[in-house]
């Protein structure tokens, strides 16, 4: 059964998850990528055995997780272990997000996704794109406060993903969230009633 996919991203520290839960609110569901990832390469996920065979047993934690500092560190060490990562992750994300997508029964999917930009495979399943923006420097101070991370360190995952202008330019509406919750809300309520439009015009969208 097709649907309507609304493809929602945005940098680090952006507020991707407030928006992503007001969404839901308001009847959406929400299909994550990020997720979905936490939830192969925790423990005993489907992931896990790939992973370990590829990188070795050090990369597991005592609980049989994926060890994401340690794992974070050697793709910032060696570029090709983030391909390598990435090659058996991605292709299971996408089939469970697809899978999640065409099992959801509300007018509309939220299929979150923080390298939409970066991932053309994505951004074709996606009838709307919606961008959350703010200053970089907001970007960083609230990564900083939320994961105890230092400056540099945010700045480093910052520089692996799309720039600010790059994720705009494939935005077909953009979420401004560089003040508090009671200015974002408003905005995210809007599009909701947007999409329902949308669904009115469009019966039938690809998923």
């Amino acid at each position: 059964m097709s649907r309507f996919i609304v493809g929602l991203t945005g940098g680090i520290g952006s507020g991707k998850s407030s928006v992503a839960d007001r969404f839901v609110e308001k009847g959406a569901t929400l299909v994550d990528t990020d997720a979905i990832a936490h939830e192969l390469t925790g423990p005993g996920g489907a992931a896990m055995p790939a992973l370990i065979a590829e990188f070795g047993a050090s990369i597991a934690n005592a609980a049989g997780a994926l060890d994401r500092v340690a794992m974070r560190q050697r793709v910032f060490a060696d570029p090709s272990v983030k391909a390598r990562l990435e090659a058996i992750l991605h292709p299971l994300i996408r089939q469970l997000s697809d899978e999640r997508c065409r099992a959801a029964e509300s007018p509309y999917v939220v299929l979150a996704v923080p390298l939409l930009v970066e991932s053309g495979s994505y951004r074709e399943r996606c009838d709307r794109i919606v961008v959350v923006d703010c200053p970089e420097r907001l970007q960083v101070e609230r990564v900083m406060a939320r994961n105890g991370m230092s400056a540099a360190e945010v700045r480093a995952i910052m520089a692996t993903q799309a720039t600010r202008p790059q994720r705009l330019a494939v935005a077909d509406d953009v979420v401004v969230n560089d003040a508090d919750l009671p200015s974002l809300f408003p905005q995210v309520d809007a599009l909701h009633l947007k999409y329902l439009r949308l669904l009115d015009e469009i019966p039938k969208a690809s998923c």
